[in-house]
């Protein structure tokens, strides 16, 4: 046997067999790069939904502002109108209500006065 016959013998089933784990770390790279890439599309889907929900929470809270105020308003304005009414009699509670109401108003918009300057700087 020669020393090329010797090297043949070692060295073929060496290299058969370095690729075949080539071939296998290959196949395990491949499997977890599209596992990867299914996460990624997922936390997509997920950062997607939640800016969709964020958006429609941020409306609501508007909507709901803007309802308080028209309360407000429309409280306000009937409870002037009823003040004069002659025959009304209005008693102290409802000029209570009145101030309350109108307090509460301007605590709201420099609470969000507030608040749009804060979200500026």
């Amino acid at each position: 046997m020669t020393v090329w016959e010797l090297i043949l013998i070692i060295g073929l089933p060496t290299a058969i067999t370095s690729g075949i784990v080539g071939l296998l770390f290959w196949k395990i790279e491949r499997s977890l790069e599209k596992k990867d890439k299914a996460a990624e599309q997922e936390a997509e889907r997920w950062r997607l939904k939640q800016e969709t929900m964020d958006k429609a929470r941020r409306r609501n809270e508007y909507l709901v502002i803007k309802s308080v105020s028209a309360a407000l308003a429309l409280g306000e304005a009937t409870a002037r109108a009823v003040e004069r009414i002659p025959d009304a009699h209005c008693n102290g509670d409802m000029h209570a209500a009145l101030d309350y109401a109108t307090k509460i108003k301007h605590e709201q918009k420099e609470f969000l006065e507030q608040q749009g300057i804060d979200a500026i700087y």
